[in-house]
């Protein structure tokens, strides 16, 4: 069986993608865990992987990667991209499960059929990808970066669970690669780090160990010392109430605005010169619900003056026309 790929981040994506060559064929699942339909969706990717072992595929929760999700200009959810190498071949909107199964079916039959370029004797049809390079380079992707059996959501054995929640309790800030995802990193990573089992973690590029060894320098202390710890959400959302004197909590950007509401405020500040910065809360879902329960305002946009939230676009409109707007805003 071919597991579902689930990267922790878009560094791994891009590796992902880059690994193999013009006739390697991926299906990206871009998902989202609000909307209903890609919950069966998401049992049919599974199966598709379990049917087509000589296909990668990569599930990606959209919100959590707008940088891809805007690349392959993702707009609603589920949605499906076939690629053969970096090609985009079809993109599958929509929760039809019959289409994709057909479209996966018949990239991989054109495939198979496809004549086969000869190969002087020797040499191989795939370039080598420099193992030592990849792995360090995802070593190198955060601060402090374990290497585990399963996701943080779903560990799939007792050793990589503990690691988790003892990281989880101790609010460390880390990321994670799932070595049963890909079996070139799981063998390779042995070798190359001298160390014959999972789980390992490695703190600003070095290794520290295992388990046991993460729960010895805990004990001493040491650990804490080393690690970044996460900021709290109460704590990331002061300081982006605080990173301007006007701030916009919107759906989109000054460019690309994603709602009517959003397009009408930073249009009202853009032609009364108002300087702003904007936040995109489609991008950070944690902000977005979070910010509801702050400032205990429902909706978006939501705007803020010196680090005081002063309402919603329709509060806006109405502190405009009573003139009272202009005297708020920071010179």
């Amino acid at each position: 069986m071919s597991p579902v790929i689930i990267p922790a981040d878009d560094a791994q994506i891009h590796t992902l993608l880059s690994s193999g060559t013009a006739s390697s064929l991926y299906v990206l699942n871009f998902w989202a865990s609000w909307a209903e339909p890609c919950t069966h969706m998401n049992e049919v990717f599974a199966e598709l992987s379990a049917k087509h072992p000589d296909v990668r595929f990569i599930q990606l929760e959209a919100e959590n990667h707008p940088e891809v999700s805007e690349k392959f200009e993702i707009a609603s959810v589920p949605t499906f991209v076939l690629l053969q190498g970096e090609t985009t071949v079809s993109k599958i909107e929509g929760a039809n499960a019959a289409l994709l199964s057909s479209s996966v079916a018949s990239l991989t039959k054109k495939l198979s059929s496809a004549p086969k370029p000869s190969i002087p004797n020797g040499t191989s049809s795939e370039p080598k990808v420099d193992l030592d390079t990849r792995l360090k380079s995802l070593i190198s992707q955060h601060p402090v970066m374990l290497f585990m059996k399963g996701t943080p959501q779903e560990p799939r054995c007792g050793f990589s669970r503990q690691t988790v929640e003892i990281l989880n309790n101790l609010n460390v800030d880390y990321k994670t690669f799932n070595i049963l995802a890909d079996e070139e990193v799981r063998a390779g990573l042995k070798e190359f780090s001298k160390w014959p089992t999972y789980p390992q973690i490695y703190v600003n590029g070095e290794l520290i160990g295992g388990l046991d060894i993460l729960k010895e320098m805990v004990e001493s202390g040491d650990f804490q010392q080393m690690v970044p710890k996460v900021e709290s959400l109460n704590d990331k959302l002061k300081r982006l109430i605080n990173q301007a004197p006007v701030m916009i909590f919107v759906k989109g950007s000054p460019s690309e605005p994603k709602c009517g509401f959003s397009r009408t405020l930073m249009t009202l500040f853009a032609d009364k010169n108002i300087k702003f910065e904007s936040f995109d809360i489609l991008t950070d879902e944690e902000v977005r619900q979070g910010l509801k329960t702050y400032s205990n305002w429902p909706t978006y946009p939501q705007v803020y003056i010196n680090g005081e939230l002063v309402g919603g676009l329709d509060i806006i409109k109405e502190l405009d026309a009573s003139g009272e707007l202009e005297g708020m805003i920071p010179k």
